[in-house]
C-alpha cells in the first residue's frame, strides 16, 4: 500500500507588483458575493541587524574611543528571591559597553517594574564607571483566605483571582484579583455579590483576605419584549442571547441571569431594527424581582421610530470604474426601503468588482446621511481603489519532504497565471481549494495550514 505523503504545510507565495501607466475608465464586470475575506498582505518582518543583535546580547565588546567612558562593572544588591541573572536580563547597562547616563535612568525604570524600590550609585575608576544598583523587593504573599463564599469553592476562586502565595504583595494586583472575582460572580448569576479585601492579618502581615458577600444566585423567570409592531415577539426572542426557563424539570437550565448579556441584547435588538431601516430605533430594558430576590423578569422596551427610505445613492472616490456602471450593479436604489443586508451586499459587489480588475485592496465605506425629511436617507459609498496589482511570479514553499510532491501538482490546483492581473474572487476560491487538499496537513496544532500569501514587491526588490 502506498504511504501517504508526509506533507506538513504549503505556502504558495504570489509576488505581485503594481501595474504601470495610467488606468482608463472601465465598465463594471462580474457578479457579487459575500463580503469579507480578501487577500491580506502582511508587511515585511523587521529583524534587527546582526551586529545590533550581537551587541545587545553582549557578544562583542565595543572598541574604546578617545574620550568615551566605559562601564567597568555592574553590580546588583538587595535581591533575595529574584535571581541576579534575571535582574541582569532587564538591564541595558552592561560591563565593557559605553557608559550612558540615560541608559542607567532607563534601567531604574525597568527595575521598578519588578521591585518595590530601586536606586543607583556611580563610582568612577581609572578603567571606567562602576554602576551599583540597589533594590528592595516587594513583600511576598504568604497566605490567601476567602471568607464568606458558599456557592463557589476556594479552589475555583483561587484560579479566577490570579492571586497566589509567593506573588508580590501590592495593592494593584490585589485590586485586579478582586475585580476578576466580581466578574466571575456576575457570570455565574450572582449580580448582587460584593467583595472587599484586607492586606495584612493579625498573625500574618503579608496575608490577604477576600471578604465575600455572594447574595442570591439570580435566574431569569421570563423575558418580555414590548413596543414591537413589525416583528413578532417570538422572532425577537430568538435573536437575543438571554434565555428564560424551560418547562418542567429544566426550569433551572441555561437561564442564569447575566446582566452583561442582557445589556448586550439591548444593542443586538437596536442593530436588528437599524438593519430593517428603523435607523433611529432605540431599545431599553427593565428588571423586576420576585419576593425571594432570586428570580427576575427582563422586559425589553422597543421604540421603533420611523422606517427610512433611500432618497439618493452617491458613489465617491471611483476613478477606474465609471459611476454609471457601478450604479447598475447596486441592489439598493432610490425609492427602496433602507435595508442593511442589501447595503452590505452592494458593498461586496463593488469590492469584488474592483477585485476582478486587479484592485485587490480596494475598500468601500458605506455611510448613511439622514435628510431633513423624517423618513429619507442618502447612501454614500466612499471608495478607496488603491493600486492595481499584477502577478509577477508564483513560488511554491513546501514544509516536509518536497520529494513526495512536485510543484506542478500544486500549480495545477490554482487558476492564477503569472503576468495577469490578480482576481480577488479567484484568489479566495484557490485559497479554499488548497486548504481542502487531502494531501496537505490542515491541523494548525501540527503545522501551519496551507495558504496562499500575497506579497507585494517594491522597486528595490530584485524580482521586481
Amino acid at each position: 500500500m502506498p504511504q501517504r505523503p508526509n506533507i506538513l504545510a504549503i505556502i504558495i507565495v504570489l509576488a505581485i507588483a503594481p501595474s504601470a501607466g495610467t488606468v482608463a475608465i472601465a465598465q463594471f464586470g462580474g457578479g457579487g458575493g459575500p463580503s469579507g475575506g480578501g487577500a491580506d498582505a502582511p508587511g515585511p518582518q523587521q529583524r534587527p541587524a546582526f551586529r545590533d543583535f550581537i551587541h545587545e546580547h553582549g557578544g562583542v565588546k565595543p572598541p574604546p574611543q578617545a574620550g568615551d567612558k566605559v562601564v567597568a562593572d555592574v553590580t546588583i544588591s538587595g535581591n533575595t528571591t529574584i535571581s541576579t541573572d534575571k535582574v541582569f536580563q532587564k538591564l541595558r547597562t552592561k560591563k565593557d559597553r559605553f557608559y550612558e547616563f540615560e541608559t542607567v535612568l532607563a534601567d531604574i525604570r525597568r527595575l521598578h517594574e519588578i521591585f518595590e524600590h530601586a536606586t543607583y550609585k556611580l563610582e568612577e575608576r581609572p578603567d571606567g564607571i562602576v554602576v551599583r544598583f540597589t533594590v528592595r523587593e516587594r513583600p511576598s504573599i504568604t497566605k490567601v483566605i476567602y471568607h464568606g463564599n458558599r456557592a463557589i469553592n476556594d479552589r475555583d476562586l483561587n484560579g479566577r483571582s490570579g492571586v497566589s502565595i509567593g506573588d508580590p504583595l501590592n495593592e494593584f494586583s490585589i485590586e485586579s484579583g478582586r475585580r476578576r472575582l466580581i466578574d466571575y460572580y456576575r457570570d455565574e448569576g450572582f449580580n448582587q455579590a460584593t467583595i472587599s479585601t484586607v492586606m495584612g492579618l493579625d498573625n500574618d502581615p503579608n496575608g490577604v483576605l477576600f471578604r465575600i458577600n455572594e447574595g442570591p444566585k439570580e435566574r431569569i423567570a421570563a423575558i418580555n419584549i414590548q413596543g414591537s409592531t413589525i416583528v413578532s415577539e417570538a422572532r425577537l426572542k430568538k435573536i437575543i442571547n438571554s434565555r428564560g426557563p424551560m418547562a418542567g424539570v429544566l426550569r433551572h437550565l441555561n437561564n442564569t441571569a447575566d446582566l452583561s448579556v442582557v445589556n448586550q441584547d439591548v444593542k443586538v435588538l437596536e442593530a436588528y431594527y437599524h438593519n430593517l431601516g428603523f435607523l433611529t430605533a432605540t431599545v431599553g430594558r427593565r428588571l423586576s424581582y420576585d419576593e425571594s430576590g432570586k428570580w427576575l423578569t427582563v422586559t425589553f422596551v422597543v421604540n421603533e421610530g420611523v422606517r427610512y427610505s433611500v432618497n439618493e445613492v452617491r458613489i465617491i472616490g471611483n476613478r477606474y470604474i465609471n459611476t454609471d456602471s457601478l450604479m447598475e450593479r447596486l441592489t439598493l436604489k432610490p425609492g427602496d426601503q433602507f435595508d442593511g443586508t442589501l447595503m452590505r451586499k452592494d458593498v461586496a459587489e463593488i469590492i469584488y468588482g474592483y477585485g476582478s480588475f486587479g484592485f485587490i485592496y480596494a475598500e468601500v465605506q458605506p455611510q448613511t446621511v439622514m435628510r431633513d425629511e423624517n423618513d429619507l436617507v442618502d447612501l454614500v459609498y466612499r471608495i478607496e481603489e488603491g493600486d492595481r496589482w499584477k502577478i509577477r511570479n508564483i513560488n511554491i514553499n513546501i514544509d516536509g519532504d518536497p520529494n513526495l510532491m512536485k510543484d506542478t501538482t500544486l500549480l495545477n490546483q490554482i487558476d492564477l497565471v503569472e503576468g495577469e492581473f490578480i482576481n480577488r474572487r479567484t484568489l479566495e476560491l484557490n485559497r479554499r481549494r488548497i486548504e481542502r487538499l487531502s494531501l496537505l496537513e490542515a491541523n494548525a496544532a501540527v503545522a501551519d495550514p496551507p495558504d496562499i500569501r500575497v506579497i507585494p514587491l517594491d522597486e528595490t526588490d530584485e524580482n521586481y
